[in-house]
């Protein structure tokens, strides 16, 4: 029978899809021989970005165009991988590839598409915080970031936390209010750019080789092509792609947080099996009721994580068709997988610490801490409430607030 061109792309995608995994689990293999060691250390993830680099998945995890780039789908379920052998690491691929959209959801087409070339070709590592829009914005103290206009371009000025990579990223995206239009302008600049300098987070509870710290900007010039677009100052004016964009970096830190689930899991499984927990595995129905309900939670987070990735890939893949009304239900899913999934992974951690003594396994439940910790369940619980009950858009953008 003859193939069809649907079939044969189809069938190609399947096997860049499979081949894609398999260079994620042997990175993941590597990144685990050394993971107790590497956290222990908390240097700044200079190697890992190399083994990332090398094994092609900081160019492999851009947006999906032909002849390049990942779909959503696939590029969560390779941060998961990663971040089940380490989730500091699985944290960088997070925030890199959610970055790696910032031209779809800010700037123009051309410009998005020249972005992503450049990324892919020079295999750059992506960062950024990028905050989104709130109903409040612009009272308090006044921006952290500033930029004013000087010739055809800008100046950038303040400091700014970032959570992963900050000194070793290749672009970081950033929003900052224009001082003479108090327009928000999304923009990108390089930590290797006079002017930008980087106080790195020392000493971190959890996810310690990430890479956290604050960028400062002094005099920082940014071109007009660093400028990606306007951020609108609430979520009423904001385009249903462009309202994607928190979101996105939401779910993808929620397969992060299923990865830290997985990997304590397994680790404590294997010490078990292995006569080093305080129980014998097999014999004690106390121990295998635990086993019993720590993987069913992790069962449950990864069903409403998996829905929820599956509403943003439709969403993602509507791209400018995207209906108006869709963001909000594709943004109370993401904030259901995230509190379902924050609380599995606390839930998950400390259980495994009564199951077996091992050094390095607290390392899963400091990750765990440090990853949710930001980020008040009953706020979001109100939130989803809100939209489930009176279909308030607005309830669902405070989610992330």
């Amino acid at each position: 029978m003859a193939t069809t061109p649907s079939t044969a792309t189809a069938s190609r995608s399947g096997e860049e899809h499979r081949a894609l995994l398999r260079t994620a689990r042997d990175v993941a293999d590597d990144l685990a021989a050394d993971a107790i060691a590497r956290e222990q250390a908390g240097r700044p993830p200079t190697d890992e970005r190399t083994r990332l680099r090398e094994a092609g998945l900081l160019a492999a995890l851009t947006p999906p165009s032909p002849g390049r780039g990942t779909d959503w789908r696939t590029g969560c379920a390779v941060i998961r991988e990663v971040a089940a052998a380490d989730s500091s690491v699985g944290d960088v691929l997070a925030r890199h590839y959610v970055h790696t959209w910032s031209g779809r959801f800010y700037a123009s087409h051309h410009h998005a598409a020249t972005l992503e070339e450049a990324s892919v070709r020079e295999q750059w590592l992506w960062t950024g915080a990028v905050r989104a829009p709130a109903p409040d914005e612009g009272g308090g103290d006044g921006p952290d970031l500033t930029l004013r206009p000087r010739g055809t371009g800008y100046v950038l000025n303040g400091r700014r936390s970032v959570d992963t990579a900050v000194a070793v990223a290749d672009q970081i995206v950033l929003d900052a209010v224009c001082a003479a239009t108090g327009d928000v302008l999304v923009v990108r600049v390089s930590p290797r750019t006079r002017g930008v300098s980087v106080e790195a987070a020392h000493d971190r509870l959890g996810q310690r080789v990430a890479g956290a710290g604050e960028v400062v900007l002094d005099r920082v010039t940014v071109a007009p092509g660093q400028v990606l677009g306007r951020r609108p100052h609430d979520e009423e004016s904001t385009a249903p792609f462009t309202a994607l964009a928190e979101p996105a970096l939401r779910l993808a830190l929620c397969h992060v947080a299923l990865g830290i689930v997985e990997g304590a899991l397994t680790e404590a499984r294997d010490l078990s099996r292995g006569g080093r927990a305080h129980r014998l595995p097999g014999e004690d129905p106390d121990l295998l009721l635990t086993y019993g309900e720590l993987a069913s939670a992790a069962h449950t987070a990864t069903a409403v994580v998996e829905r929820a990735t599956e509403a943003m890939a439709r969403a993602l893949e509507a791209g400018t068709h995207l209906d108006a009304e869709e963001p909000a239900g594709v943004a109370a899913l993401v904030a259901t997988a995230e509190t379902v999934t924050s609380r599995a992974a606390l839930h998950v951690t400390t259980r495994v610490l009564e199951l077996a003594d091992a050094p390095g396994l607290d390392r899963f439940w400091r990750n765990a801490r440090v990853l949710t910790a930001h980020r008040p369940a009953a706020h979001r619980l109100r939130s989803i409430g809100e939209h489930y009950l009176n279909g308030s858009h607005r309830a669902v953008a405070a989610a992330f607030h």
